[in-house]
């Protein structure tokens, strides 16, 4: 981003996609004002009424299904099949909290005969929402559906590496809703950071890097802002001796390079035990060399993921396929497996956010468990085994939100869980985000004496 404006460039070829202009301090002073103003109209809108809208809006996404895949792939790569089902899912997701909104009720107490008393939910007011751009429209689906239909006013900044995409969403979702309800701000990292440190703020919801979280969190204790953070994660696989190899294999490559590896709950580390080592790393590196990959987002997060690569080669890691970076345009990088990881190198403790595998061979489930048990991320884990026992210690002793069992992907609609450590902190997900989207305010009415 240069002189307020943000160009990008398509990752596949390096042609220029196009150029957004970024809000200024004024703009960002006139939304904000804008949001104040109508968060008091907005929330005493009937909930029904906000959740028809949701609807609609949900109906309006689905219209421009194709228009925002192809969109989605121009500036970040990501397969317009798979962009496509990323819209559908933000539709989804608008349609859900369209019908969970209006019955998302509080409580009555049992207190005097004579008198009443209530928990009741409230909106908070303003939420800012700052979305990722590895799957720019369902994760923005879920922060501003629920913050929409729970009464708040909205003011969205879409990543800086999806900024077309930000602003389609933004102009197909916000003539559903009354001015000044849903706002798209343009611009980088001081754009968001502007917006964190703003005392008319009430809600900063971030989906994105641990560095940005620490710093939201920092602005938020001085503000009072209540955060709710998805950050990264180091989502360990855990392999036991009693799996089939081959079988490991392809959980491992489906969590290690399904999207380029760029999901926040990518395979980011593996524990293998070395009863099928040998097996499974023979398996792994057929699976990483039979596939062809999209692009990463951009050269310069290419240049993060080949570090990470390099400095494991460097330390003693053993490169099996993969781990060069292409010769021509755009910001391709192969699929890559390591072996002979050691635990303190970059690809085990750090997000690489990129197709790469990093294996560790370990005597036993229980060194597997432990060393996955440990780092100061706690998104989610994964473990591969046929031991009931194994299973039940695993999800009840790995310190992350979500622990998925035999399937590196799996989990029922509607979950929701909250992220450990550097991972961030609240539900993101879920009919819970409707309780995090407001406050709770005790009432009790008493007749005059």
């Amino acid at each position: 981003m240069t002189a307020g404006t943000i160009e990008i460039r398509n990752p596949a070829d390096g042609s220029v996609v196009g150029t957004v202009p970024a809000a200024g301090e004024a703009e960002i002073d006139a939304a904000l004002a804008l949001a104040r103003r109508t968060r008091t109209q907005w929330a005493r809108t009937p909930a029904a009424e906000r959740g028809a809208l949701l609807h609609t809006a949900a109906e309006r996404l689905r219209a421009h299904a194709d228009e925002l895949a192809n969109t989605n792939e121009a500036e970040t790569g990501k397969p317009r099949d798979e962009a496509r089902e990323g819209v559908l899912a933000g539709a989804g997701t608008l349609a859900q909290y369209a019908e969970l909104g209006p019955v998302h009720r509080g409580r009555s107490l049992l207190g005097d005969v004579g008198a009443t008393d209530l928990m009741v939910p409230e909106p908070h007011g303003v939420v800012v929402a700052l979305t990722p751009w590895n799957d720019p429209v369902a994760v923005a689906c879920g922060l501003l559906g629920a913050a929409l239909v729970t009464g708040n006013t909205v003011v969205h900044k879409p990543s800086e590496r999806a900024p077309h995409t930000g602003q389609l969403l933004g102009d197909v979702l916000g003539g559903v809703f009354p001015e000044g309800v849903l706002q798209t701000l343009q611009g980088d990292g001081g754009v968001g950071a502007i917006l964190a440190m703003r005392a008319d703020v009430d809600v900063i919801a971030h989906v994105g890097s641990t560095a940005t979280g620490r710093s939201i969190a920092a602005s938020a204790a001085a503000t009072g802002a209540k955060t709710l953070l998805e950050n990264g994660g180091n989502d360990p696989l855990v392999i036991d001796e009693d799996v089939d190899p081959a079988w490991a294999a392809g959980q491992a490559a489906l969590g290690s390079f399904a999207n380029s590896g760029q999901i926040c709950v990518a395979v980011e580390r593996i524990y293998v035990c070395a009863a099928i080592a040998e097996p499974f790393l023979a398996a792994l590196v057929k699976e990483a060399e039979s596939r062809t990959l999209a692009p990463l987002v951009d050269r310069r997060h290419r240049d993060h993921v080949h570090s990470h690569v390099s400095d494991a080669v460097a330390r003693g890691a053993r490169l099996l396929t993969g781990g060069s970076v292409p010769d021509g345009a755009g910001a391709h990088y192969p699929a890559t497996v390591l072996t002979g990881c050691a635990p303190d190198l970059r690809v085990m403790t750090e997000e690489t956010f990129g197709p790469v595998a990093p294996v560790r061979v370990v005597e036993s489930f229980d060194q597997g468990l432990a060393e996955a048990a440990t780092g100061d991320y706690g998104l989610a884990a994964t473990v591969l085994t046929a031991s009931m026992a194994h299973a039940q210690r695993a999800w009840r002793e790995l310190p992350a939100g979500t622990v998925k069992v035999n399937n590196v992907f799996g989990g029922a609609p509607g979950g929701a869980a909250h992220p450990r450590g550097r991972s961030g902190n609240g539900y993101g997900y879920g009919p819970e985000l409707l309780d995090e989207m407001t406050q709770t305010k005790l009432v009790h009415i008493a007749p005059p004496a």
